[in-house]
């Protein structure tokens, strides 16, 4: 758990405006700098970044936040690995309960990444200039129908024949990162001596691996002529695990805003090829099956995810795999389909041959994940016998398991009911599905809090924009604010005390963040402040100390106007009264020094 100070700290260090700015290209414009929204199709700017609120907004999409919410959105980050990155940036370390590394071990480790980062860099380069003198390998894509326009966005290189080709990029040759960022290979005698140092890639096309945040961080080679094996990546190192990574998501990222799904794939290859064809929102696994984190990445990219998948019995397995990774993250927000090509096709041969509204039509047409479960389930059993049933059954309820309580997964509970004549609710209760639908009353649903109006509204814009101002509020304050409501007192005093825990420093910025994390409550108002001009904190300052002060007066009075009916001693009653009044005149007299002094 990242302390929310930290978080504070970091939005008040960084610059939104440097932030957005590597990804965007930004000009001045007034107080703020606008530019094209990263996150829908625009031909005119209507994307602002403010660096007083330390915050963006788009006046087409709505799409606003934090300079952490920007990296979250726009690159597919956890909310944890946009704050480390940030931190890096303006050189902070991220307190974390569980860090058990030493400071300077993990000073070692922040090293040694960078190190093998500047070298993944550099042979990247290399490659890509290699491609320029190489006419095989041109010869090559151009076969495959690639243009230089598409090798030049994918940044595609050549491995040149020959040993050691990297020595005329890395003087230091024997330099321990090579072999750690897996660009060369050590060989070794059965006595585990070191006999010699080669490159792993040679006289292969090159396809750079990025991150999501546009690093090289490992290659696939590709033969060119007959020989195994076909692709050749690079193994495992701290940069890089091709269980965690998914070639061209980082170039792919405003092509699946702009398509509304990404199209995953099994090869590099296809990802160039249908990036050439028109179809630049997908993305490949890298030589390994789906994981979770895969979906994960995927998901936070967009709500509609496609599958595509050779029809062959490999093709069929490694979608069955990837069924299974999806399977925690399936919701009902989300869409997630499977596609299955002819056995004799891949979508970089089926889209040459049907063109680019054949495939379009076999997107469109794929099969949603609830389909594919239960066929999946079913198998080549015998539905009409006991023993069939029972088995489909048997095969579906770790899947289901898997699901989380949803009304997607009810209707595929109902769907294999039906399948094994089975009633929805004795399949959750076999199957001992969490928090079961069907056998159980559904609760009713919550009531929705009433959108604050009015006066309350106006203080929950000040203290929002300006959050130092809670300061000022003390426990008088929010008794006075029961005249909202109970519930509306009770939102406005968790407002009051989350901004004040962020003590005198607080910004817009750090305060939309926390609240943006604890939920949606506050996102239209937030979204309208980033939008309007921001008013003056002294003005803000003395209109909310009047509007409290006012409410405080109307309780007073109130309570006066009930004090002589309330059946009290005439002694208690005149040391209440004088009270009362005391107060009064106390709030009488800091109005009028207030107005004075202006």
């Amino acid at each position: 758990m990242i302390p929310q100070s930290f978080i504070s700290d970091l939005l008040n260090r960084v610059d939104i405006v440097d932030v957005v700015g590597r990804y965007v290209q930004l000009k001045k414009g007034g107080a703020n700098f606008q530019g094209l929204c990263p996150f829908h199709n625009e031909k005119s700017p209507s994307f602002t970044v403010s660096p007083t609120k330390q915050f963006y907004h788009c006046f087409g999409c709505q799409a606003h936040g934090t300079a952490i919410g920007f990296l979250i959105e726009y690159s597919g980050m956890g909310f944890v690995d946009a704050v480390k990155d940030l931190a890096q940036s303006v050189g902070m370390i991220v307190p974390e309960a569980d860090d058990k590394i030493p400071p300077a071990q993990r000073a070692q480790m922040q090293a040694q990444s960078l190190a093998l980062s500047e070298a993944m860099t550099l042979a990247a380069d290399f490659y890509k200039a290699q491609l320029r003198t190489a006419p095989a390998a041109i010869a090559y894509l151009k076969g495959r129908g690639l243009t230089g326009e598409i090798a030049a966005r994918f940044a595609l290189g050549y491995a040149p024949e020959g040993w050691d080709n990297l020595r005329a990029v890395f003087p230091q040759y024997d330099a321990p990162v090579l072999a750690e960022a897996g660009l060369v290979i050590d060989k070794v005698d059965d006595e585990g001596r070191h006999i010699k140092r080669y490159d792993r890639f040679r006289e292969r096309v090159m396809f750079p691996i990025r991150n999501t945040k546009g690093q090289v961080i490992a290659f696939g080679g590709r033969i060119m002529e007959q020989g195994e094996p076909k692709y050749l990546n690079s193994p495992e190192t701290p940069l890089f695990s091709k269980g965690s990574e998914l070639y061209g998501l980082f170039e792919a990222r405003q092509a699946i805003r702009d398509a509304g799904y990404v199209l995953v794939t099994e090869g590099y290859m296809d990802v160039v090829a249908l990036a050439q064809m028109g179809f630049p929102q997908a993305v490949a696994t890298l030589g390994t099956a789906c994981t979770t984190v895969h979906v994960q990445k995927l998901l936070r990219q967009t709500d509609n995810v496609v599958f595509s998948f050779d029809g062959d019995r490999a093709g069929r397995k490694a979608a069955r795999r990837a069924l299974e990774a999806c399977l925690p993250y399936a919701a009902d927000e989300k869409t997630i389909k499977f596609l299955f090509l002819p056995s004799e096709h891949d979508p970089d041969s089926y889209i040459r041959e049907f063109g680019a509204e054949g495939f379009e039509q076999q997107v469109q047409e794929a099969m949603p994940l609830s389909q594919f479960l239960l066929r999946e389930a079913a198998g080549e059993h015998d539905l009409g016998e006991p023993e069939g049933r029972a088995r489909v059954q048997f095969d579906a309820k770790p899947m289901l398991q898997a699901m989380a309580p949803s009304a997607l997964r009810l209707q595929i509970v109902r769907g294999l009911a039906s399948m094994t004549q089975s009633t929805p609710g004795e399949i959750e209760a076999l199957f001992e599905l969490s928090k079961p639908v069907a056998a159980s009353r559904r609760a009713p649903p919550k009531s929705k809090r009433q959108e604050p109006v009015g006066l309350e509204l106006k203080i929950i814009r000040a203290i929002v924009t300006h959050p130092s101002l809670a300061l000022q509020l003390d426990e008088s304050a929010l008794e006075a604010f029961r005249q909202f409501g109970p519930e509306q007192c009770e939102h406005l005093a968790h407002l009051v005390v989350t901004a004040q825990s962020l003590g005198e420093n607080a910004t817009f910025a750090g305060l939309a963040q926390q609240l943006k994390e604890e939920g949606e409550e506050y996102d239209a108002i937030i979204g309208e402040i980033a939008a309007a001009p921001e008013p003056e904190i002294d003005a803000e300052r003395l209109w909310l100390r009047a509007t409290v002060r006012q409410l405080k007066q109307d309780v007073l009075k109130a309570e006066l106007n009930q004090l002589f009916s309330a059946g009290l001693p005439a002694e208690e009653l005149s040391v209440r009264y004088r009270e009362l009044t005391a107060r009064q005149e106390m709030l009488s007299r800091e109005e009028q020094s207030e107005f004075a002094a202006r």
